[in-house]
């Protein structure tokens, strides 16, 4: 069974920090590329990161570049987000998947990334910044 588990969720104070972390079973996921999403109550989800097979990364949206950095360690069979400078508005249930790729395309001027692409998906982590 192909399998994505996220963790490292909680409670955290505006200004502070957080490594979601998203480990695999029943698949390696050398070959994959990983997307992080995200979903906010009363809010469509949206893609956050995504690395590919070969380590490329790339962040999506304006609030999230240099804050957001997403890693691999293939060893571990796990892809990480890190998440700084942490705001309010990062409230929401943060999800990964497996893909092929980090396709993305443009949507009223911002880069979006493709959320369709992507199968399995985990069950997502709660992340609740709130002073």
């Amino acid at each position: 069974q192909l399998q994505l588990v996220e963790s490292g969720g909680g409670l955290v104070q505006p200004g502070g920090s957080l490594t979601l972390s998203c480990a695999a079973s029943g698949f390696t996921l050398d070959y994959y590329a990983i997307g992080w999403f995200r979903q906010a109550p009363g809010k469509e989800r949206e893609g956050v990161s995504c690395i590919r097979a070969n380590g490329i990364s790339a962040n999506y949206g304006d609030s999230v570049k240099g804050r957001f950095t997403i890693s691999r360690d293939n060893a571990k069979n796990t892809v990480y987000l890190q998440i700084n400078s942490l705001r309010p508005e990062d409230t929401a249930v943060y999800y990964c998947a497996a893909g092929p790729l980090c396709r993305s395309s443009w949507s009223r001027g911002k880069e979006v990334l493709k959320g369709s692409d992507f199968d399995p998906w985990g069950q997502g982590t709660q992340v609740t910044v709130s002073s």
